[in-house]
């Protein structure tokens, strides 16, 4: 029951995902041109001459991506372990929790810039387009939603939840591990082989400080400061630095 839920859970969130970036990412092997000379984009306009609809279908996005997270809140209070908050995430120990996510962003943020940087100069990656929003006045707190969103989605269930239950299916904790950062670096594949390689290093960080931390408080928070610096400092800096490549 364990192993069909959580093959299910993931077939509804981050498994799909992965298998769309596989997709994507063979098309863009398949295309014309280097892998660098292509985009991939993030938080896309939906609809760029009317901006009320775009931002309704900007929260709807972010909402429908966190129903997953509810649904493991839902498992996870059924089987009585008191829901997220098995996890460790709750607001027990926040200025702890923000302390060590803002140390683990600092360290993961600066080394994954310059790893993207690197791979997109080897023609390893595809440029890397973290927004293209109307210059709108929710531009930046919908940017904001969206970071916060992906942090949930991920660290909830490519490591609180999947962690959780490949423990309770009697898999190894290395065993555990592999197959939680060999899954995170999967669903960024559709960014080329940097994206793939530093975000599985960094899912064998996060996996390693959960493991000691026993909560995914702090991850969550190293997660959205991470995405919010680079979906924010995008918008601020693009087309105005020479060295962030634009698509």
């Amino acid at each position: 029951m364990l192993r069909r839920e959580t093959l299910l859970v993931l077939a509804l969130s981050l498994g799909a995902s992965a298998l769309a970036a596989l997709i994507s990412f063979a098309g863009s092997l398949a295309a014309p041109g280097g892998l660098a000379d292509q985009a991939a984009r993030l938080n896309t306009s939906a609809a760029p001459d009317r901006p009320w609809l775009d931002l309704a279908w900007q929260l709807y996005g972010i909402a429908t991506a966190l129903v997953p997270v509810a649904l493991v809140a839902h498992l996870l209070g059924r089987e009585g372990a008191g829901g997220l908050r098995a996890l460790g995430c709750d607001r027990k120990h926040p200025v702890a929790d923000l302390a060590r996510g803002a140390a683990v962003a600092a360290g993961i943020g600066g080394t994954g810039l310059l790893l993207y940087l690197g791979a997109r100069a080897a023609d390893a990656n595809l440029t890397v387009v973290p927004e293209s929003l109307p210059d709108v006045w929710w531009r930046i707190p919908v940017l904001v939603a969206a970071a916060v969103q992906n942090a949930a989605v991920e660290e909830v269930i490519v490591v609180g939840y999947l962690l959780r239950r490949l423990d309770q299916t009697g898999w190894s904790p290395w065993g555990a591990l592999a197959a939680s950062a060999l899954l995170r670096g999967t669903y960024h594949l559709y960014q080329g082989f940097g994206g793939f390689l530093g975000n599985m290093a960094m899912g064998v960080v996060f996996v390693l400080l959960y493991r000691r931390w026993q909560r995914v408080g702090p991850l969550l928070a190293a997660h959205a400061l991470i995405d919010i610096v680079a979906f924010v400092g995008y918008a601020l800096l693009a087309g105005r630095v020479g060295w962030l490549p634009t698509g």
